[in-house]
């Protein structure tokens, strides 16, 4: 049994190495435009951006201790939101870009640490199903070529039965043609036995 073979495009395999660094430069990218949009020193906005990160955060807390050991991608999605939002709230709210490109460069760091856990986790469930696929692919062939080698045995066994039979006919064929010929005779010592095959035997 052959497993189907599925390659994917360069672009599938790089999108999630791509996604941590993507998402950052994206809220900080919109984070400059609402700075340029009026967000600049504006201690309101900065109020409100500070509120809806440390929400997002003690949401994620609050996830991360429920019963049960809580809900990982839940309390990693509300920690993610809150760091993007605090991104956020520092990009609009600087007048200048170094502040902004420092934590930018902190919040990539940070994500692809987290993302390199689940990219760590996925690469062993690969290789273990690569390994559960071989052993299937290895087990399947190991009954083919024994179904294989009994059906060849049986032919070939069926093979011996018929050319012993046809010689056999051959022999009692000449035989009565020859001079003093008795019938009777092998009626009287009987015919050798023909091997027995039982094809269905093995099924």
């Amino acid at each position: 049994m052959n497993e189907p073979l599925v390659h994917r495009h360069w672009a599938t395999l790089a999108a999630p190495k791509m996604a941590p660094v993507i998402g950052t430069s994206t809220v900080l990218i919109l984070g400059r435009i609402w700075n340029a949009n009026g967000a600049e020193h504006s201690a309101g906005n900065a109020a409100l951006m500070v509120v809806l990160a440390a929400g997002a955060a003690t949401a994620g807390a609050f996830a991360a201790a429920g019963h049960g050991g809580g809900d990982g991608v839940l309390a990693g999605t509300a920690f993610a939101t809150s760091g993007a939002l605090a991104l956020a709230g520092v990009a609009g709210y600087a007048d200048g870009w170094s502040l902004p490109i420092l934590l930018w460069s902190v919040a990539t760091a940070v994500a692809y640490g987290i993302a390199a856990r689940y990219w760590r986790t996925d690469r062993r469930d690969a290789v273990a199903y690569e390994r559960q696929t071989t052993v299937r692919r290895e087990e399947h062939g190991h009954v083919e070529r024994v179904e294989a080698l009994r059906a060849g045995a049986q032919i070939e066994a069926a093979r011996t039965g018929a050319a012993y039979a046809e010689q056999l006919a051959t022999a009692l064929i000449t035989r009565a043609t020859l001079p003093g010929y008795d019938p009777q005779a092998i009626t009287r010592t009987g015919l050798p036995e023909l091997p027995a095959v039982d094809i269905t035997k093995e099924h």
